[in-house]
C-alpha cells in the first residue's frame, strides 16, 4: 500500500477548504492511499499555514519519516519559495522520496530535483486542490499520477492526452453542475516533435528563485516546460520577458508550454503563445503549446527531470530515466 505524505506550504488549504479537504481523503481511501497528514493541517496564519520555521518544520518531519514514500502538496499558494534554505536535502540524498505537487509547489520541486537529484520529482497533482475535485475527471486525473508512479525507477512509459480539458471554475467545496469541457488540441511551431530532458514548472513561482542556487542548472538538452494561471496578457508577457533577460531561453533546445487556465488577454485577443513567440523575437526556439499538465482538468503528471519526447500530433509523451 501507497503512502502519501503532504504538506501546505503556502495557502493554508485544509483548514479553508474542510468539505474538499474530506473529499480527497476519501478519494485517496478508496484508492488504498495511506494518508500521512502534516503537523500544519488544519491550521492557519492568515495567507498561510504557519510561520516559515513551521512550514519547513512540517515537511522536514515528512522528509524524515521512513514510512513516507510519497510527499505531496495539497494545494499552491505564493510563499513556497520561503521554505528552500531550509530544508534537509542531505537526508533526501541519502534517502530519496519521490514528491508532487504543482502551481507554487514548483519552488520545492525544483529545489529538491537540484540539490537532492535522486529523488524522483513529479510536476502533478496536489491533494486537494486535484483529488478533491468531483467525479468523473478526477478519475483522469488519478489516472495519470497512478501510471507515473507505478512505472519503475528508469523506466519507460508513454501517455496520451485526455480527449477533453475543462478551466472553469466551479464546484470547488459544492457541486453545482458538470464543467464545461472542450476539445482538446496540442499546437506546435517549426517542428511537431520535440525530445530532451525536461524542467521547468509554474513560471509565475520561478521568479521567487530564479537567481539562486535552487533552480536547476539548463544546458542545450534540456526542454524548458512553463505553465501558468489566471494571470493576464500584461503579467504574461512581464513573466516571458524575465526568462529572455535572465538567458534562460538561450540556454535550452526548445519549449513545452502549458495551457493556461482562466487567462485574461485584455482584450486583446492575443493568447499566450503568441505572446511568447513576439518576446523570444530572433530566439529561434521550437514549442509545443496547451501541454496539459497544468491547472486545467485533468491533469497529467511530468516526471520533471526524464527524458521526454513530445508528440504534437497524436498528443503523446513518452517519458523516461526518471
Amino acid at each position: 500500500m501507497t503512502s502519501i505524505g503532504f504538506y501546505s506550504s503556502s495557502t493554508p488549504i485544509t483548514a479553508l477548504s474542510p468539505q474538499r479537504f474530506a473529499r480527497a481523503k476519501t478519494f485517496l481511501a478508496d484508492k488504498g492511499i495511506t494518508l500521512v497528514a502534516g503537523s500544519l493541517t488544519g491550521k492557519r496564519d492568515g495567507y498561510r499555514s504557519g510561520t516559515i520555521e513551521a512550514r519547513a518544520a512540517e515537511l522536514n518531519a515528512l522528509i524524515h519519516n521512513p514510512q513516507v514514500e510519497i510527499v505531496m502538496a495539497t494545494i499552491g499558494g505564493t510563499n513556497s519559495n520561503a521554505l528552500l534554505p531550509y530544508l534537509d536535502y542531505e537526508s533526501l540524498n541519502r534517502h530519496p522520496k519521490t514528491f508532487v505537487g504543482y502551481s507554487d509547489a514548483t519552488a520545492i520541486l525544483l529545489a529538491i530535483k537540484s540539490k537532492a537529484p535522486a529523488c524522483r520529482v513529479l510536476y502533478g497533482p496536489a491533494l486537494v486542490a486535484s483529488f478533491g475535485e468531483f467525479e468523473s475527471m478526477v478519475a483522469e486525473t488519478w489516472t495519470y499520477f497512478s501510471k507515473i508512479i507505478q512505472t519503475p525507477r528508469g523506466g519507460t512509459v508513454t501517455v496520451t492526452a485526455p480527449k477533453t480539458w475543462t478551466d472553469e471554475a466551479l464546484n470547488w467545496n459544492t457541486f453545482e453542475r458538470p464543467k464545461q469541457k472542450y476539445p482538446n488540441r496540442w499546437v506546435a511551431t517549426q517542428k511537431t516533435k520535440l525530445t530532451g530532458r525536461l524542467m521547468g514548472g509554474n513560471l509565475n513561482t520561478m521568479y521567487g528563485f530564479l537567481a539562486s542556487p535552487y533552480f536547476p542548472v539548463l544546458t542545450k538538452n534540456d526542454l524548458l516546460f512553463i505553465e501558468d494561471a489566471e494571470k493576464d496578457a500584461a503579467t504574461v508577457e512581464k513573466n516571458f520577458a524575465m526568462l529572455k533577460n535572465a538567458g534562460i531561453f538561450d540556454q535550452v533546445k526548445g519549449i513545452v508550454l502549458g495551457k493556461h487556465a482562466l487567462f485574461d488577454d485584455l482584450k486583446t485577443g492575443r493568447q499566450p503563445l503568441e505572446i511568447l513567440q513576439e518576446v523570444l523575437g530572433n530566439t529561434s526556439l521550437p514549442i509545443i503549446a496547451d501541454y496539459d499538465s497544468c491547472h486545467t482538468i485533468p491533469m497529467m503528471t511530468t516526471p520533471l527531470g526524464s527524458w521526454a519526447t513530445f508528440d504534437a500530433t497524436k498528443m503523446q509523451v513518452t517519458f523516461s530515466d526518471f
